[in-house]
């Protein structure tokens, strides 16, 4: 009998991946390649950030990528001072939330970026990141 392999692809994502399997394991293959992306249901045109690979809305399984770009606003922002099991060298960092208009991609605000520099209302944009040991994730940075 054949042995199926397994596609552990999303191990390689974020600081510490909790998930190695998932049916948006290409999103990995778009960080390799300096882009992070999005999907987008065929049939409704419902856009999701993080990517899905079935449709929440209509149900339907016909996606296609699409990839996260230009600026979005910042709605909200908060410092980390206390973190997950597996983060606590990452401390303090900030997290946030950026408006895109059809959708919204929460993820955390580069290190470049003092804290005290943020507002509400600044445009940022969301940029893949090369992580230690090979890992891989996006952050939001200066336009």
């Amino acid at each position: 009998m054949a042995r199926k392999e397994v596609d552990d692809r999303f191990k390689k994502f974020g600081t510490i991946s909790f998930t190695a399997i998932t049916k948006t394991n290409d999103f990995i293959n778009y960080l390799e390649e300096g882009k992070v992306m999005g999907t987008k249901c065929k049939e409704c045109g419902a856009v999701y950030f993080p990517p899905r690979s079935d449709c929440a809305k209509c149900l339907n399984s016909n996606m296609e990528w699409f990839e996260i770009t230009g600026t979005g606003t910042l709605l909200s922002f908060s410092e980390l001072k206390y973190a997950p099991v597996g983060f606590e060298d990452d401390l303090p960092y900030t997290i946030a939330l950026l408006d895109y208009g059809d959708y919204k991609v929460f993820g955390r605000i580069s290190q470049e970026i003092p804290y005290e520099a943020l507002s509400v209302g600044m445009k940022l944009k969301t940029e893949f990141n090369n992580l230690p040991g090979g890992q891989l994730n996006y952050v939001f940075a200066r336009p």
